[in-house]
């Protein structure tokens, strides 16, 4: 397992496959901050204030995760602020789904209350989270530095 993923094939695709994933959650977020804050707001973990501040900012993060990625700048920090991002995102899902609350997470735009998230809803969000954790171990172990900026 560790030779397939030290291949610079490998290193490559999770570098993009990850790239991709901040920049489409930051760019449909970021044009309507009033509607990522809502998602914020529906994990009822935070003050309003830190609620709003986290809906502005989380969106401009991911973008710019997104573009180290994909240009190359800093791959390991970007892997690791990734790595550690999912495991925040994890942590909120879980408590979501241990309070009984029904809300769609707004991983990818929209969040809020949503009366038809289950708990096999929740569960496919952490293990898709899970499976974000171990592109950005790939990245990690194996950043692909060719056409990168400054690995």
């Amino acid at each position: 397992m560790q030779g397939l993923i030290s291949t610079p094939l490998v290193g490559a695709l999770a570098r993009l496959a990850l790239a991709g994933i901040w920049i489409v959650s930051g760019a449909t977020k970021i044009s309507d901050p009033v509607a990522s804050s809502q998602a914020v707001h529906a994990y009822e973990l935070v003050s309003w204030e830190m609620g709003n501040f986290i809906g502005v900012a989380l969106p401009a993060v991911e973008l710019i995760l997104g573009i180290m990625l994909l240009s190359g700048l800093f791959l390991r920090p970007a892997a690791a602020l990734s790595a550690l991002l999912f495991a925040v995102f994890i942590i909120g899902i879980a408590s979501a789904w241990a309070r009984g609350l029904s809300i769609d997470c707004g991983c990818f735009g929209g969040g809020g209350v949503d009366a038809s998230v289950t708990g096999t809803t929740y569960a496919l969000e952490i293990l898709r989270d899970l499976a974000f954790i171990a592109l950005a171990a790939i990245v990690w172990i194996n950043p692909f530095r060719r056409w990168a900026l400054y690995p």
